[in-house]
């Protein structure tokens, strides 16, 4: 527990700055922070295969290239070139062909790479494009997934007895999935209405907010059935106590994906 709060203190000492800061600056660190996480979306998979050389270095080029995308975006939707998106299917699917051992590199492999690339690819480059647009907006989405995160986390250990999913997350209980979305939903919606719009229908953030802490936490869940797939407790363990970037930002992503759904399509 002293473990995780230390190294929580570290990482918003580190990141919140960088976070207010906004720029160059914040792009370039999203863009490590995604790198980073690439990397432990990789290193899972050896737990059961290696992937070659080559086409590690070509994903890390592709998902570089789709984050940056976002960078001179100032509109609150992902808008990505199709030839990322050409690229993406042929430099993955055509190495299939030219890879006869099916033990290096297999068409299970390409997809998997395809998804991944892509998926972490567009959640990385909506934290640039949301945070280009507004800092408040930023703040609100990651108070949903922090309070949610963290209440969950302290009602859970304290009086937690009734398991929510536990052949996917042994730790994660009811108690603390209701704790944790009631505080999900009620700081980040009076945030919401004092600090980016007061004249918001109370009825549509509640409901919003509610929608997002709850698919963070199925965010969450679907990490931490990756990691069981691949036999491993963490991500990596860049951060004591916490895991890896995945392990971090794995309810965020959910939260932003929902967040771009809510303003876009309804």
């Amino acid at each position: 527990m002293k473990q995780r709060v230390i190294s929580a203190i570290v990482a918003l000492l580190i990141l919140v700055p960088i976070f207010l800061m906004g720029g160059f600056i914040y792009d370039a660190t999203i863009v490590i922070l995604s790198l980073l996480g690439l990397r432990e979306f990789l290193k899972v998979k050896e737990t059961k295969k290696e992937l070659p050389s080559f086409i590690q270095f070509i994903s890390y080029i592709m998902l570089s290239l789709i984050v940056v995308s976002g960078v001179n975006s100032q509109e609150m939707i992902f808008s990505i070139d199709f030839r990322i998106i050409s690229g993406l299917l042929v430099v993955f699917l055509l190495p299939t062909i030219l890879y006869h051992d099916r033990s290096l590199y297999s068409i299970n492999d390409a997809f998997y790479l395809i998804g991944g690339v892509f998926f972490l690819g567009v959640s990385f480059s909506l934290l640039i494009i949301i945070r280009n647009i507004s800092l408040n907006y930023i703040i609100y989405l990651f108070l949903i997934s922090i309070m949610t995160d963290t209440y969950a986390y302290i009602v859970g250990r304290l009086i937690g007895s009734h398991k929510l999913l536990e052949s996917i997350s042994p730790n994660k209980t009811w108690e603390g999935m209701i704790a944790g979305t009631f505080f999900g939903v009620f700081i980040p919606t009076l945030y919401y209405v004092t600090a980016i719009d007061m004249n918001a229908s109370y009825l549509f953030i509640i409901v919003m907010t509610l929608f997002l802490s709850i698919l963070g936490q199925f965010g969450d869940l679907v990490f931490s059935a990756i990691k069981r797939y691949f036999k491993t407790k963490d991500f990596s363990n860049i951060m004591p106590g916490h895991g890896g970037i995945l392990d971090r930002f794995d309810s965020i992503i959910f939260v932003i994906l929902g967040f771009i759904f809510f303003i876009t399509i309804l």
